[in-house]
């Protein structure tokens, strides 16, 4: 049975990774250019709340290091997209909002990426991808856990 689960499991991750790289693909010919993924995502995610955020709340969100969080920003801050102001309660601190250009420039690629979405989702069915839904959150809460 433990080969029978290694091979499920080899399976199950390959696919993932595989499916993770060729969107990530995908997704990157249509983004705006000098964008990447990791910026469209800060940017995505600063558009969807109301509130600033500190680089470390950014960096626990998306399960990277502080480090790699402020190479993103630092990217995002020079191409305007971002502001990056000091913490006025906590001079350790900074704060982290989306610029006007960075709502536009985060737009520009919901409008590159869309087409690409929905024709998957049109590919795939509807059906198949809420009964795959449930499965992918569960194994994401998962990993998250551990």
């Amino acid at each position: 049975m433990p080969e029978e689960s290694n091979a499920l499991a080899t399976m199950l991750f390959s696919e993932l990774l595989t499916a993770d790289q060729l969107l990530r693909n995908k997704l990157g010919r249509v983004l705006p250019k000098g964008m990447e993924i990791s910026h469209f995502s800060v940017l995505n995610y600063l558009a969807s709340t109301s509130s600033e955020r500190t680089p470390a709340q950014l960096a626990k969100s998306f399960h990277l290091t502080r480090g790699a969080m402020t190479n993103t920003l630092g990217k995002l801050e020079r191409a305007g997209y971002i502001h990056i102001r000091p913490d006025w309660d906590d001079a350790r601190r900074k704060q982290v909002a989306i610029s006007p250009a960075g709502r536009s420039a985060r737009d520009g690629a919901l409008a590159g990426i869309g087409p690409v979405i929905e024709k998957l989702v049109k590919d795939l069915g509807g059906d198949k991808l809420r009964l795959a839904l449930p499965i992918l959150r569960d194994l994401r809460l998962k990993l998250e856990q551990d």
